[in-house]
């Protein structure tokens, strides 16, 4: 029987109750994700607001399954799934009113998912009135994570053994030794033709379709930044979280902190303050309005 631990208002989710998220994710890993993986017939994927935004059967049975978990851990507490929003899109409003929200991206990277790609990952935060104070980056594949809180204990990434380490994002570069993630196809026609040619300096820029991997890498000093103009809360309020908990510093290109009250601007997670000042100057294309 799942034990229910309260949780006094502002103090940071203790070690006990995280445990209890990761076993919760892993059930639903094992038990509606990774038996769907590469065995689903056309039926069971289908499209929200485009061709290239997918959802599965996957992608709902294990937002279920997790929800009524998470309900059960922390009654009362309001609890946003992406596809929950899809249906009712006045439930990403609510998250920054709340003393407590969690949200919950089932599979995050549902397009590599649907098309047989292992570059997928189950992603969990808390909320304290729209800012994050708990993230789990879970790679399914792998059964591993890296996971931070509002403790002062430091990110950290934890084996499928369980060994945990400390994780820490890479040092200040040269832009021709730099690497990070653009998600250059969700730029609007007019961006790309501007952006296209600050492009050039990096040592690469791509996308993995996978804000859970692409937090990850950064988060461990494998890359340099990440920047985005699609501000959904379950893509990037875990992974912002935990790059600042590594080292790292995540802002809106106006200086903005994050908050999944906003709904407009572009966001930059940088390894270094160094870092992501250079890269603000660099990416001036929306001038002085982030809007």
């Amino acid at each position: 029987m799942t034990q229910t631990l309260p949780l006094a208002v502002s103090q940071p989710i203790r070690p006990a109750q995280q445990k209890q998220i990761v076993n919760l994710v892993r059930r639903a890993a094992k038990t509606e994700i990774l038996p769907r993986f590469q065995n689903m017939a056309t039926v069971q994927i289908t499209t929200k607001s485009g061709p290239f935004d997918l959802v599965t059967e996957a992608d709902t049975a294990a937002e279920a399954m997790i929800a009524r978990g998470l309900a059960r851990l922390f009654p009362g507490v309001l609890i946003v799934g992406e596809e929950a929003v899809s249906k009712t899109p006045k439930l990403r409003d609510q998250i920054a009113e709340q003393d407590l929200a969690f949200i919950v991206d089932p599979i995050d990277g549902t397009w590599n998912f649907a098309n047989g790609l292992a570059t997928f990952g189950v992603i969990i935060s808390a909320t304290r009135f729209g800012k994050p104070v708990f993230g789990l980056l879970y790679d399914a594949m792998n059964d591993d994570y890296v996971i931070a809180d509002s403790s002062d204990d430091p990110a950290r990434h934890v084996s499928a053994r369980g060994t945990s380490r400390p994780i820490q994002v890479t040092q200040s570069k040269s832009f021709d030794m730099m690497s990070g993630y653009i998600h250059f196809s969700l730029l609007s026609k007019d961006e790309k033709e501007k952006m296209a040619p600050n492009l050039l300096p990096f040592a690469f820029t791509t996308s993995l379709r996978c804000s859970c991997h692409e937090y990850r890498l950064l988060s461990r000093g494998r890359v340099d930044f990440i920047l985005s103009t699609m501000l959904n809360p379950w893509d990037h309020a875990a992974g912002v979280f935990i790059c600042e908990k590594a080292g790292g510093v995540a802002k809106f290109l106006d200086g903005e902190e994050y908050n999944t009250a906003r709904t407009q601007g572009q966001l930059l997670t940088a390894a270094t303050q160094e870092t992501w000042d250079a890269l603000r100057d660099h990416f001036d294309i929306w001038g002085k309005d982030p809007n």
